[in-house]
């Protein structure tokens, strides 16, 4: 008998043209974190150790993945962090336990070219799951993007802001 997964996952993949080290340290370190993904940034790296981004600055009850923690974390090869959606998906999937999880896995091509793995699992596979589904299809785009940029041009330009 074979089971059936109610779970719906995103995978994206961009190659990077910057040592594996300095991508490593772009994930984990919070001051380098806040030039890419989000402008404040809480990251304790070792497991069980804080990875909260707050996207609108000053703002601590909206917009963030407060109380989100680090999984596992393999030196310069896998992060895996808890993860909260945006508001408007927060009655979906922001609830205790049942929090989806974000998987990054970095492979050095070369000494200056690392190829950069996030796959985001823990989606349902239910109707009310499909807006927040599409929603991070597109920031996990933007957000590899804006590390691209940041790393290779010294210009990360922040994904997914408010307006």
């Amino acid at each position: 008998m074979k089971a059936i997964s109610n779970e719906v996952g995103i995978t994206n993949t961009i190659i990077i043209h910057a040592p594996l080290s300095l991508v490593w340290h772009a994930w984990t370190i919070s001051e380098r974190v806040s030039q890419w993904f989000a402008p404040e940034t809480i990251i304790e790296a070792k497991e069980d150790g804080a990875y909260e981004l707050y996207f609108v600055p000053g703002n601590r009850t909206g917009m963030n993945t407060k109380g989100c923690k680090i999984i596992k974390m393999v030196d310069q090869e896998e992060l895996q962090f808890s993860w909260k959606g945006p508001d408007p998906f927060e009655e979906v999937m922001n609830k205790g336990e049942e929090l989806t999880s974000v998987k990054v896995n970095l492979v050095a091509i070369d000494e200056g070219t690392t190829n950069v793995i996030v796959e985001h699992t823990g989606f349902k596979n239910e109707d009310r799951w499909a807006e927040a589904i599409k929603w991070h299809q597109m920031a996990w785009s933007g957000v590899l993007s804006s590390l691209k940029s940041a790393l290779e041009k010294g210009e990360g330009e922040l994904c997914c802001q408010p307006n």
